[in-house]
């Protein structure tokens, strides 16, 4: 009897030599001796280019968890909104089977409405029906631990209360392509875990998910796979003990936390 052959992995992000550069006004400090306005230094205005992601290269597979790890300024957000379509490349490609929905710290909610009205438009740009907002909106509320709040406007929250509501309402619905950029820093431990478990509960479901974080232990409790960009460089891309082994390492750390 023929061995059964195993399934067809189906491709669903494939990123191919990507660059992205910023190109930013720089003001700084040049020396000069009797400068017009008598003093000793003078500012001099620049315009610098910024080489946020160096031709990084991979391809995500269907139901995979990705954490997206580096030190601070490595280039992993730039690269997250790349692939979000909201930061334009300056060169290779990227291809995604679905519209991939980045969910942010720096997510847009309107300060001067409550909670829940955010929750109804959130919904709604993310094509829920007015009816099924409507109805998912007690659960939202719950999941995010806000009932005694969602009837204040947002600008009396925390930013944790604020970036627990978005999460809530990006996850309160399966994408078929997910981003998380440090969301679930900001949460207690209570949320961090319901968290993880919703993450988990998409990627059952032939959902993708990136994680960016610096959290290893959410990296390693949610995630199947992970890419380590370093200075804007792919530096390592596979299991997460091995790749988080390494970057600990790499960075002095005892700790997963």
């Amino acid at each position: 009897m023929a061995a059964k052959s195993k399934p067809e992995l189906k491709p669903v992000v494939i990123v191919d030599n990507v660059n992205v550069v910023y190109k930013v006004f720089a003001s700084g400090r040049k020396a000069t001796r009797g400068s017009a306005g008598g003093g000793f230094f003078a500012r001099k205005l620049q315009l610098r280019e910024v080489h946020a992601v160096k031709g990084v290269s991979f391809t995500i597979y269907e139901g995979e968890s990705v954490g997206i790890i580096g030190s601070n300024g490595s280039g992993k957000s730039s690269l997250m909104t790349a692939i979000a379509g909201l930061n334009p490349i300056a060169s290779g490609a990227i291809y995604a089977s679905a519209r991939p929905m980045l969910l942010g710290v720096g997510a847009v909610l309107l300060p001067a409405i409550s909670g829940l009205k955010n929750i109804l438009l959130g919904g709604l740009a993310m094509g829920y029906t007015r009816k099924e907002i409507n109805a998912s909106a007690d659960a939202i509320t719950k999941f995010a631990g806000l009932e005694e709040f969602i009837d204040l406007p947002m600008k009396t929250y925390s930013s944790g209360m604020s970036a627990r509501l978005r999460f809530s309402i990006a996850a309160s619905r399966d994408h078929d392509i997910l981003i998380i950029d440090e969301a679930l820093a900001v949460g207690d431990q209570e949320f961090r875990n319901r968290s993880e478990a919703r993450m988990r509960e998409m990627r059952d479901r032939a959902g993708t998910v990136f994680l960016v974080s610096h959290s290893m232990k959410s990296i390693l409790d949610t995630c199947t796979r992970v890419i380590w960009i370093e200075k804007g460089e792919l530096i390592m891309d596979g299991k997460p003990e091995k790749v988080v082994k390494a970057y600990n390492k790499h960075t002095g750390s005892k700790t997963i936390d």
